[in-house]
């Protein structure tokens, strides 16, 4: 079984961006994270991050994968590309946020891609994407 985890824009400044709101885990670190923990699950993982719309919808229609984790950062809320890219591949998508989306802005409430998540993780820092890493082995095994 094979994960394929896309960090969104401005995800590669992990550790040093707004370290308040994303804490001071590196993008590099928590990829290991990810890629351990699949291991250690006897699944294979990909990560892939991008700050271009079109690379992430590119990656999520062209990649081999059986399950998609995904935090879409700020194309949470504006792309219906991605959203489309997700709903049309239908493969099962485990939406991941850093940060609790809904204690945020306003404008941070709406995600266009919960509508066609498996489930939505928001709010538990980096842990939410190994949680999402054991949930998609769990999806994978119903």
């Amino acid at each position: 079984m094979k994960i394929l985890v896309v960090h969104g824009p401005n995800l590669n400044l992990l550790g040093s961006r707004e370290s308040g709101i994303y804490g001071h885990t590196t993008l590099a670190d928590l990829n290991k994270q990810i890629l351990d923990l699949s291991k250690e699950l006897g699944m294979d993982a990909e990560v892939f991050q991008s700050n271009s719309e079109g690379a992430i919808v590119d990656a999520i229609q062209t990649k081999e994968y059986d399950v998609l984790i995904i935090n879409p950062a700020a194309y949470t809320h504006t792309s219906v590309a991605i959203r489309d890219s997700i709903a049309a591949v239908g493969k099962p998508a485990i939406e991941v946020h850093i940060s609790n989306i809904y204690k945020r802005e306003e404008f941070r409430k709406k995600s266009f891609i919960s509508g066609v998540a498996v489930g939505q993780i928001s709010g538990l820092g980096t842990e939410g994407y190994l949680l999402a890493v054991r949930a998609a082995k769990k999806i994978t095994l119903q």
